[in-house]
């Protein structure tokens, strides 16, 4: 099960500051089931776009899909709608914002803070970690990847002095967090993003064990 609340609209303005075109895609997994981020809700949000003094000049495409967190499904979905955006405002949980931002030369941007989520586990397949729920997302700073996630130490402003290679000190074979997310700002041409100094992560949010009212 997966908890997220939506963020304020001045944020999500922030976020998408100079775009133009804005898609924007619900998911109908885990989210939606629990109606917070299905299609009905991504078509009430692109409605307070234009309820907005910022935001109403934004041209939006609305649609949703099965799963955000299957890149197949996402390619095969939004390719085509992803070509005429300049950037992808997704509603989906924190996971499924990183594998959308992994399959488009656009930004990827984060509708909600992913607060909560239970995972049930299944023989025979692998899963790897990209949200943490920490309730105050960062994606939109970090071109679509999580550093409190993938980086061992959460590190919020660069790699540690462990960086050898590209690689992280806690295992040669794994990409170091922030070296991904360098090369994924470059790509997007937002490497401005980095001169700000982001301020230690508040983890009270996250404090285990957490519960979480149906």
């Amino acid at each position: 099960m997966i908890i997220v609340e939506t963020k304020k609209i001045e944020e999500l303005a922030e976020s998408l500051a100079g775009k133009k075109k804005v898609l924007i895609v619900g998911c109908n997994g885990c989210v939606g089931i629990h109606q917070q981020g299905g299609e009905r809700q991504a078509e009430e949000l692109a409605e307070l776009f234009k309820l907005d003094k910022v935001l109403k000049n934004v041209d939006t495409t609305v649609t949703s899909i099965l799963r955000q967190c299957d890149k197949s499904i996402v390619k095969d979905a939004l390719t085509d709608l992803a070509a005429e955006a300049d950037a992808i405002l997704s509603m989906a949980c924190g996971a499924g914002v990183q594998v959308v931002a992994e399959s488009f030369d656009i930004p990827a941007l984060p509708a909600h803070n992913t607060s909560f989520i239970g995972v049930q586990e299944r023989e025979s397949e692998t899963f790897y970690e990209r949200c943490v729920a920490c309730g105050n997302c960062i994606l939109h700073l970090t071109g679509g990847i999580c550093p409190v996630t993938r980086c061992p130490k959460s590190h919020m402003n660069g790699p540690c002095g462990g960086l050898y290679n590209g690689k992280c000190e806690t295992d040669k074979n794994r990409d170091c967090a922030w070296i991904l997310i360098y090369n994924r700002l470059k790509a997007l041409g937002e490497l401005d993003r980095l001169k700000t100094i982001m301020e230690p992560k508040d983890f009270s949010k996250k404090t285990h064990p957490r519960s979480q009212e149906a």
